[in-house]
């Protein structure tokens, strides 16, 4: 990470999940004197229109649209298959959304205060040879020029603001978010030992001249015995390579629960050492790490993106259910507005949803399915009369707490050029981690509204003891399906090979979940290959 060792963080790479419904559910809590305003959003399929895709029930179709392409779902994926339409030239195209916006998990609320994400909030700087990234932060002027060695020069205030990390470690706030003050001389050996390992997979190359790791995943080498890590869980490489301190393993688990939901106990090493090494952080003549970030988090992103589907899009729609039939796939979607369906009449299908949603969409498609593991998330947004601790360092963008059991908290102000607010608004995140997400999912429900604004409160109380009195109002996410999570054996497997296929050269998959890693990157390509795929298809059918 930044404060030394250079490394990517990505709690909030969300990206795109099903760019479902949120169910709205307020109620007021009394604390001490003050109102707490409780809002529990629960995120994923809306949970009526949930159950009616498993059993079916909807109105038979009663009017037909015809259109050569359709995009299914509207997150970053769905966007970025659309701007690549325009890029090409094409403009007959429909997007279909479930929810009442775009974006998906990179999307954002707002109160009086601030606006703050759902998700996604965050873009590091992307790798120089990521040319097509590059050119899209440079039109909507996030790039604002190249500098005399041809690097790209950020608008600054697009730019994460000084302080950006600290950790609350030892009862005490340090820069960074690696535990070092404080650590015995063996732990810093440690972490020293393990930041060379990162460094030399970063920018190792395997026989076939690729990095081992790169971003997208696609780019990374076919080298068998780095592929093999993806065998193993990055609990098991940590002991093969003989780490044992707490402070590191702490620091580990805290990554991978950040990039990928899972904790080092159950996500692949493949994946964990993937974090680390994927981004070669060259964009910048300084080789450090910075990263893009605004108040409504990668809803800007998005937002920039919409503007390609402007006249083409189709919200609050849900697909379900999708087929080929007479050399044209039939798509069947439920108007939630007007409560009746339609059928869509297309030559080629974008499904940019994930695989447990196809699932109930494409016939035949559970069997691959069943290996794709999505994590559970938390998120709650509090809005605060104050943010009282310490001050051993000053509060920052992302603010770790040591042994708490969430992953901290992000500023959502930060990037304000105001810096004198009348109440701060922060946004905490956690992760269910566990070896049966299924039944965690499950169970996530089961709590009530009270038990989650008691459960949010107590962890933070670690560093702010007082946050219970200083809290006006809370905003709880649950999102049932957060993000894709690389289990051991996942992201080379059979199951996501398999899941990526096209179906009869007319239904085609963009998604991060066919890349088994969460990130807006890995959605903004899917997008757009997915596009150049079937235009040279179709150039060479013709």
């Amino acid at each position: 990470m930044k404060n030394g060792e250079n490394y990517s963080k990505s709690r909030r790479n969300f990206v795109k999940g099903i760019g479902a419904s949120l169910l709205l559910i307020p109620f007021l809590q009394f604390c001490s004197d003050k109102i707490i305003q409780l809002l529990i959003r629960l995120s994923g399929t809306n949970h009526l229109l949930g159950h009616r895709l498993w059993i079916k029930d909807f109105p038979k179709p009663t009017s037909q649209i015809h259109i050569p392409y359709l995009i299914v779902g509207g997150g970053i994926s769905g966007l970025s298959a659309a701007r690549q339409f325009e890029k090409k030239g094409i403009s007959d195209f429909l997007l279909v959304e479930l929810e009442g916006h775009l974006g998906g998990n990179s999307s954002n609320g707002e109160n009086q205060y601030s606006k703050f994400p759902l998700g996604a909030h965050y873009l590091p700087l992307p790798n120089f040879k990521d040319k097509e990234l590059l050119q899209f932060l440079e039109e909507e002027k996030i790039i604002v020029g190249y500098d005399q060695k041809g690097l790209p020069v950020f608008d600054e205030l697009q730019l994460s603001f000084a302080p950006d990390e600290r950790l609350f470690y030892k009862n005490n706030w340090q820069d960074g978010v690696v535990p070092k003050e404080g650590n015995s001389k063996d732990q810093d050996l440690e972490l020293e030992r393990f930041f060379k390992l990162m460094d030399a997979f970063r920018i190792g190359k395997g026989k076939d001249e690729k990095y081992l790791f790169d971003i997208p995943v696609y780019l990374s080498s076919n080298d068998i015995e780095t592929r093999n890590l993806d065998k193993m869980t990055m609990k098991e490489w940590f002991e093969k390579n003989d780490f044992k301190t707490e402070p590191l393993f702490h620091y580990i688990d805290y990554c991978c629960k950040d990039d990928f939901g899972l904790g080092i106990d159950y996500v692949s090493a493949w994946a964990g050492i993937h974090y680390f090494a994927g981004r070669k952080q060259d964009a910048n003549s300084d080789k450090k790490e910075s990263v893009l970030t605004w108040p409504e988090g990668n809803a800007r992103l998005a937002t920039h993106l919409k503007k390609y589907t402007d006249k083409k899009t189709l919200k609050n729609h849900l697909v379900y259910e999708v087929k080929t039939e007479n050399n044209k796939v039939i798509a069947k979607v439920f108007d939630d507005v007007k409560k009746v369906s339609v059928e869509i009449v297309a030559d080629k299908v974008i499904m940019a949803t994930p695989q447990f949603v196809n699932q109930y969409l494409i016939k035949d498609r559970k069997e691959y399915t069943k290996d794709f593991q999505y994590t559970p998330w938390l998120l709650a947004t509090l809005t605060l009369t104050n943010l009282s601790d310490n001050f051993s360092f000053p509060l920052s963008w992302d603010n770790v707490i040591y042994g708490a059991k969430g992953l901290g908290y992000v500023y959502d102000q930060h990037q304000s050029l105001n810096q004198i607010q009348t109440k701060k608004v922060i946004t905490y995140y956690y992760s269910f981690s566990s070896s049966d997400l299924r039944k965690t999912r499950k169970e996530l429900y089961k709590k009530d509204k009270e038990y989650w604004k008691q459960f949010v409160l107590d962890d933070l109380k670690i560093a702010h003891p007082d946050i219970e009195n200083s809290t006006e109002e809370m905003e709880v996410f649950l999102l049932g399906h957060g993000m894709v999570s690389p289990a051991p054996g996942f992201i080379f497997g059979e199951a996501k090979k398999q899941a990526s296929k096209t179906i009869q050269n007319s239904i085609y998959f963009a998604h991060t979940d066919l890349s088994g890693i969460s990130i807006f990157e890995e959605a903004f390509h899917h997008g757009i290959n997915v596009v150049n795929q079937i235009l040279d298809e179709t150039t060479l059918d013709s």
